[in-house]
């Protein structure tokens, strides 16, 4: 009988999207720590590039290299910038999907619950029925004699 309730249908298919949400999940944290790490070889190559600036001074530096090295500058500041965006929309997709798996857990754990309370219910009923059989087979021993 407990294998056909279409309760351990409906928690299989639970299960299964819950697996696919903690999935999702991972993805999206993978992802978002990709995104990260590249934001930060921008920045250190950010660095790395002023601190090639750094080393040139009391040198003569043509004011033609100061423009380009400046126009550089600028364009690595944009790609930070756009990396910045692209981090936090990462961030942004790993908490949807967090909330999602969560959703996906309880709906889970409350089938689970309901599983089990039918289990109770259902050995509180057998062990009613097995206590009126002995109470019958005692009365007909009590009758006997």
């Amino acid at each position: 009988m407990a294998a056909r309730d279409p309760l351990l249908t409906v928690l299989k298919l639970a299960s299964e999207a819950e697996e696919q949400a903690a999935l999702q999940l991972k993805a999206a944290q993978l992802d978002a720590q990709k995104r990260k790490q590249q934001l930060d070889a921008l920045n250190q190559y950010r660095l790395d590039y002023m601190q090639q600036l750094t080393g040139q001074q009391g040198k003569q530096i043509s004011a033609n290299y100061y423009q380009q090295f400046h126009k550089f500058i600028q364009q690595i500041d944009q790609a930070i910038s756009q990396q910045l965006r692209t981090v936090a929309s990462a961030n942004t997709q790993v908490q949807h999907r967090q909330q999602h798996w969560l959703e996906k857990q309880q709906k889970r754990k409350a089938v689970e619950l309901l599983l089990e309370h039918k289990a109770q219910k259902r050995e509180r009923a057998e062990a009613k029925r097995e206590q009126k059989l002995a109470d019958e087979f005692a009365i007909q021993q009590f009758i006997r004699r």
